[in-house]
């Protein structure tokens, strides 16, 4: 890998990274769902019944996640499997782990470098309103909220290491 390459995975700040990271986003919703997502005027308050997770290691070290409720979850799964709406439940973890794959990848391929610097693990899916995401302490984290016909849904970049290659 180049110096300027890794240069590119190196952002100021990670705030830097979320013109990117809605960018990638908003692609996988209109090409696997087709639906646009909208930003709402303020962030909700806590997603918690459906959150998948990829991890990612290399380049970049850390975990994406992509929370949402039960009924756009199902929403998803019955615009990206087209089924109906009654037979998305038994899919909602599958089709979760794979929106927040194709988001993660998405994004990874974005950067200069960290395409081929950067492995995503295999996403994994928690389902049910009692649970808490915890991070280390001082974790950087950036969000995207956004709004699904209505429904609040949130992408998340917990970034616990980057790694710049050696020139």
């Amino acid at each position: 890998m180049k110096l300027e390459q890794a240069i590119a995975c190196e952002p100021e700040q990670l705030e830097d990274w979320l013109p990117i990271m809605e960018v990638a986003t908003r692609e996988v919703f209109t090409q696997m769902v087709n639906i646009q997502l909208s930003v709402p005027q303020r962030p909700s308050a806590a997603i918690s019944s459906v959150t998948a997770m990829i991890g990612l290691a290399g380049l970049l070290t850390g975990v994406m996640s992509f929370r949402c409720e039960d009924e756009a979850a199902a929403l998803i799964t019955s615009r990206m499997l087209g089924i109906n709406l009654a037979e998305a439940n038994s899919s909602i973890a599958d089709a979760m782990g794979e929106i927040c794959n194709m988001v993660a990848g998405n994004f990874k391929h974005k950067i200069p470098g960290l395409g081929d610097g950067c492995l995503l693990s295999l996403p994994s899916v928690v389902r049910g309103g009692d649970y808490t995401i915890h991070a280390r302490p001082n974790t950087p984290r950036i969000h995207l909220h956004f709004l699904l016909e209505n429904m609040p849904i949130m992408i998340s970049l917990y970034a616990a290491g980057r790694t710049a290659a050696r020139p």
